[in-house]
């Protein structure tokens, strides 16, 4: 195996793996220390079924099923179908359509979110939507002194009901906007290996921050979210077949590109709870 710096970009990528064998326990752990400590791993040339999918995941801690089952794959219940492709009966066979995706983190809607993700291109289109990461470890780092401070011991408040109001494929089933209350999350939070401290945003879901107006939270939300996403912190994925991305959504953003209603697009994608000995987890 070997990490192989992307050039202009924090993310690397991972050369020499077949993601559908078994791996040995050691270059796990070596992509375990790389995930926590870069954010963004990138595999090529893969091609893997979503049990093989599930399998390599849950190497790195259980997977978890979301919130939308209606995404979720027929035949295993931990992959979740990324697609604007329609069954027969003019159903969506998955979720988030074709429309762009601002900025935001899985799951930080979730009282204690699940911040390991894995994401396989099945079937991608020729000049289809980019994907973007943004590293909020190197955004904080950036940060003058006195934002850094005012930001010690701030929450944010991050609404589910805020971030389905972007989705354009279907509406949002009413008991999954009643289970998934408002929810607190420092804006600031530590790893718990290299002491690195990063910033914890998602402008698609937050609504303030605690203890402050709605009007001044606002505005130092937008401050952060539009310092945070400078090109200098983000990386920008051109989809091929097979790609399959990586990510530590404890101090990472991504958004997508739209993209036309008539292209193909498929993508499928694990949820897993990271351990929170060597990651970072907020809540």
């Amino acid at each position: 195996m070997e990490l192989k710096e992307i050039v202009g970009s924090f993310a690397v990528e991972v050369v020499g793996l077949k993601l559908w064998e078994n791996i040995d326990e050691d270059v796990i752990c070596q992509l375990d220390d790389a995930l926590a400590r870069i954010g963004v791993l990138v595999f090529r040339r893969q091609s893997m079924s979503e049990e093989e999918l599930v399998a390599f995941s849950e190497r790195f801690g259980p997977p978890e099923t979301i919130v939308r089952s209606d995404w979720a794959s027929k035949t295993s219940a931990e992959v979740t179908r990324i697609s604007n492709l329609r069954n027969a009966d003019d159903i969506p066979i998955g979720g988030l359509g074709s429309g762009e995706l601002a900025w935001h983190t899985d799951q930080s809607y979730m009282q204690s979110p699940a911040t390991g993700a894995v994401l396989y291109g099945a079937e991608v289109p020729v000049d289809g939507p980019a994907t973007m990461w943004a590293n909020l470890a190197l955004a904080y780092n950036a940060l003058p002194a006195a934002t850094k401070n005012l930001l010690t011991g701030k929450k944010g408040i991050f609404s589910y009901a805020k971030r389905v109001s972007g989705y354009d494929q279907e509406a949002t089933p009413e008991d999954v906007r009643n289970g998934t209350p408002d929810v607190l999350h420092p804006l600031v939070n530590t790893h718990p290996v290299s002491g690195q401290k990063a910033l914890y945003l998602d402008p698609g879901t937050t609504t303030g921050i605690d203890g402050i107006s709605t009007t001044d939270g606002q505005s130092l939300l937008d401050e952060l979210a539009a310092h945070a996403t400078a090109p200098a912190f983000v990386y920008r994925h051109e989809w091929q077949p097979g790609d399959v991305i990586m990510w530590d959504n404890g101090f990472l953003l991504h958004r997508r590109d739209a993209f036309a209603r008539n292209t193909n697009r498929l993508l499928k994608r694990t949820t897993i709870r990271l351990d929170a000995t060597r990651h970072i987890v907020p809540g």
